[in-house]
């Protein structure tokens, strides 16, 4: 029962945030991505106090590994700014197929990062799941345009952020792990702003509120997921996306995927269910990065699932020490 709820609670979360991305693709039919992760990551802020100011534990927030947590920064902003860019230009399924390969990479980055071993079956797994990106890709019959580049960079950068992560998030606090690429997002969009900036009307800074709004919502309802179901549950529902971006793109862009994109995603996330099993398998792996990875790439709001779950923990622990 506990898992059923689960589920859909992370079918929920899945549809919150896929809305997210249709607001961000009708955004980017005026605005660059840039602006468009600037004012997320700024009406993003308050988001990222109110969860903060519940954090029971008083910790430096010096970093423990400086360099990790730049580069997590870095990857997390150049994710965000290739997403947005990859919602405007391609068709929201086709960029769904790429998000979908996020835990192929990250299969591969755990070896050398975290020491994982990938064995015949999983790196089986990882070579039909990149076959899959090769047939939506189309080398040779279709061209291949910026948004391609750009929802394949979007996913290289977000796997190494979610390693990263993996490696780094016990030594370091929650808001460290939250606060520096916030201000990474602010600061690298902020310089750039005025080489790509247009005027934002009311109606539309209303949508950047809503996108910031909306990624609260569906990190609440991954939470409330994960808090109630094991990952091997709740990860898969992630792929329920790619039927919410076919139905967005055809009901509000006239976006009809071609067969080859469905066959593409079908073997890609058969690939990254598979992997998500083996690892949920004993004996098969020993840091289980993907189970691991409890979020979602493509939005500029620094909030994961895992610090928001170490946020909770932490808070019902501080509860419990507490003198009646």
């Amino acid at each position: 029962m506990k898992d059923s709820l689960a589920a859909f609670l992370g079918l929920a979360a899945y549809a919150v945030l896929s809305t997210h991305d249709v607001i961000v693709k009708g955004l980017g039919a005026t605005f660059s991505p840039i602006q468009i992760v600037f004012f997320s990551a700024l009406m993003g802020f308050p988001i990222i106090t109110f969860y903060l100011i519940g954090d029971p534990t008083q910790r430096r927030l010096r970093p423990v590994h400086p360099w990790w947590v730049v580069l997590r920064s870095i990857s997390g902003t150049t994710s965000a700014i290739c997403a947005f860019y990859a919602f405007a230009v391609l068709p929201l399924s086709e960029a769904y197929s790429f998000i979908f390969a996020t835990p192929l990479l990250i299969t591969l980055f755990a070896v050398p990062l975290l020491g994982e071993r990938i064995r015949l079956r999983r790196g089986l797994a990882i070579l039909v799941g990149l076959v899959g990106v090769l047939i939506v890709l189309r080398p040779g019959v279709s061209a291949i345009n910026s948004g391609h580049i750009a929802a394949l960079c979007a996913a290289f950068c977000a796997a190494l952020n979610a390693v990263i992560v993996r490696k780094i998030s016990n030594d370091e606090h929650v808001v460290v792990m939250v606060l520096y690429p916030m201000i990474t997002n602010l600061l690298v969009t902020a310089f750039a702003l005025p080489f790509v900036y247009v005027d934002v009307k009311l109606v539309d800074l209303s949508l950047f509120g809503l996108t910031s709004l909306l990624v609260l919502c569906g990190m609440t309802l991954m939470v409330s997921a994960y808090s109630r179901g094991s990952a091997i549950v709740v990860a898969p529902m992630q792929y329920s996306q790619m039927i919410w971006g076919s139905l967005f793109g055809v009901i509000l862009f006239g976006e009809w995927p071609v067969w080859q994109t469905y066959l593409g995603v079908a073997i890609i996330v058969g690939s990254g269910i598979y992997i998500l099993k083996r690892e949920a398998t004993q004996d098969v792996s020993r840091t289980t990065p993907v189970l691991s990875t409890k979020t979602r790439m493509g939005h500029a709001v620094a909030l994961r699932v895992s610090s928001l779950l170490r946020l909770r923990q932490d808070g019902e622990a501080a509860r419990k020490d507490r003198p009646e």
